[in-house]
């Protein structure tokens, strides 16, 4: 029994329990005393990290089943549990998840001086839910986690935003997500009514009417889509983003838009195959829309934030397109930009960040001629800016492809859109990077300059690592989400 109690633990309780108990312990340490609760909150994220591959060593890619589950009984007399495992749909969710915290709290080492102990209490109260969030199996408890993870995200908006507009943002990114989320909720009341368990197992092998499997898809797609965001429910984010400290702009765009495709492949896409197939259509004309619409407005922003942040919308929109081609190209290609997305837009927020510290400023028409000034930070930008344009041998291109290629074998005008939303995306990159580090400087509104420290350039250098690593060897991803991805498409009849 012990011994069984001990391997769970480090295969999938660890990850969960080292983020609650470094959430707890600072509350016992005086505020004075802010360096200790800075190093307890990042060494109980570096051993969430390093704990989160563990399973790797004895996860079996062959099989599409949930592996290490583990189950804790909740409330009994409703047949609702605590079920947890991993997939090879989620494995890399939570590594993703897991990596970017230590960033988060390395990015806040300096600047979150008020309310440092309250900063780090929700950075790893984040992580926690999110962490569950991948690994639960519970469709009720599916609902309940992800609206969970508003909360510490909205004190962190609220609280140490960078404007005065922060409350208003804060309360925007919390209302959207949460109203479109009670439709989730009614959609999850009526499968229990229907199945009797909170099983996701037992769901899965439920067969529903296709006018109730059509209303089920119609609700958790109005919860899941505000997640992602597709438009037109995606204005919340660019505001978000604007108003959110540094380090909430890289969790923002690295995890909770992955809690929407993320429901889409574990909740949506399975349980309702007929509805999935018979709203291609309809998620297809909104995402290329987005695609090209988004593109558009990038190029008109003026702050350089919002300029990442709809960016961001028109990658994740693209990702939709390839969960919903029916196919194994355009489901298992959506995976990797999903993984990509939480590591480029996060690396180019960091970009706006170390210059906001600088110069307090983010709007595009005070910058020019940086690479003179700023040698360090310009080529990681252009670093950045080569990922973010899908360049062959970036992380963003071995996912698009697929999918275009996916998409093309549905519907090649869909497929033809996606494209030239992708040489768009190429066309604002350039032109952004062209305008803040080429040119000449513009010492009118720029004094002081200072490239990245020892610090700031330790924190690029896991995000260039991984977007490189990624890019040049992209094996890992197909071997260890083949099996599921397949099992996915057989599931749904889409072969």
């Amino acid at each position: 029994m012990l011994e069984h109690f001990c391997e769970c633990y480090s295969d999938l309780s660890g990850p969960i329990l080292c983020p609650v108990l470094g959430s707890i312990i600072p509350l016992f340490i005086p505020n004075s005393r802010i360096r200790p609760i800075r190093l307890i909150g990042l060494c109980a994220s570096l051993i969430t990290f390093l704990y989160s591959p563990v399973p790797r060593i004895q996860f079996d890619p062959s099989t599409a089943k949930s592996q290490f589950v583990e189950s804790l009984r909740w409330l009994p007399y409703e047949n609702i549990n605590l079920n947890f495992g991993i997939d090879g749909l989620s494995f890399f969710f939570v590594i993703l998840t897991t990596f970017l915290i230590p960033i988060c709290i390395l990015v806040g080492w300096s600047g979150m001086r008020s309310y440092g102990k309250e900063y780090i209490t929700a950075s790893l109260i984040r992580e926690f839910l999110m962490i569950a969030v991948f690994r639960m199996l519970d469709p009720l408890l599916f609902y309940v986690f992800p609206e969970s993870v508003l909360i510490p995200m909205f004190i962190i908006i609220g609280v140490w935003g960078s404007r005065q507009r922060k409350i208003k943002a804060a309360y925007q990114f919390f209302l959207y997500t949460l109203l479109g989320s009670v439709f989730m909720l009614l959609a999850i009341l009526l499968i229990l009514l229907q199945t009797g368990t909170a099983d996701v197992q037992i769901s899965l092998t439920t067969e529903f009417s296709e006018r109730r499997q059509i209303f089920l898809w119609i609700a958790s797609f109005a919860s899941f889509a505000v997640k992602v965001p597709m438009v037109p429910v995606h204005i919340w984010l660019p505001e978000a983003h604007v108003e959110a400290p540094t380090a909430g702009s890289v969790i923002l765009a690295g995890i909770p838009s992955k809690l929407g495709t993320h429901g889409f492949l574990r909740f949506s896409i399975p349980m309702f195959p007929e509805a999935t197939l018979c709203s291609t259509p309809f998620i297809y004309t909104p995402s290329a829309i987005a695609i090209i619409y988004t593109s558009l407005t990038t190029s008109r922003q003026i702050d350089l934030k919002k300029i990442i942040a709809y960016s961001s919308v028109a990658h994740m929109n693209l990702v939709t397109i390839g969960m919903f081609s029916p196919n194994i190209q355009g489901i298992g290609g959506s995976i990797p930009p999903m993984l990509s997305h939480g590591l480029v837009p996060s690396a180019l927020f960091l970009c706006v960040g170390v210059l906001y510290d600088r110069h307090k400023t983010r709007l595009v028409r005070y910058y020019g001629g940086l690479v003179s000034t700023m040698p360090n930070l310009s080529t990681i930008s252009f670093s950045s800016t080569l990922a973010n344009m899908s360049s062959p041998g970036t992380s963003s291109f071995i996912g698009e492809f697929p999918i275009s290629v996916g998409a093309f074998q549905r519907n090649s005008l869909v497929a033809t859109l996606a494209a030239l939303g992708m040489i768009l995306g190429a066309a604002y990159s350039l032109w952004l990077y062209n305008r803040v580090v080429s040119g000449n400087l513009k010492p009118d509104f720029l004094h002081k300059f200072s490239d990245p420290n020892g610090r700031e350039v330790s924190i690029f250098i896991p995000f260039l690592v991984g977007v490189v690593r990624m890019g040049v060897h992209p094996k890992v991803f197909p071997d260890r989400m083949h099996t599921s991805v397949s099992n996915l498409v057989q599931h749904g009849k889409f072969h």
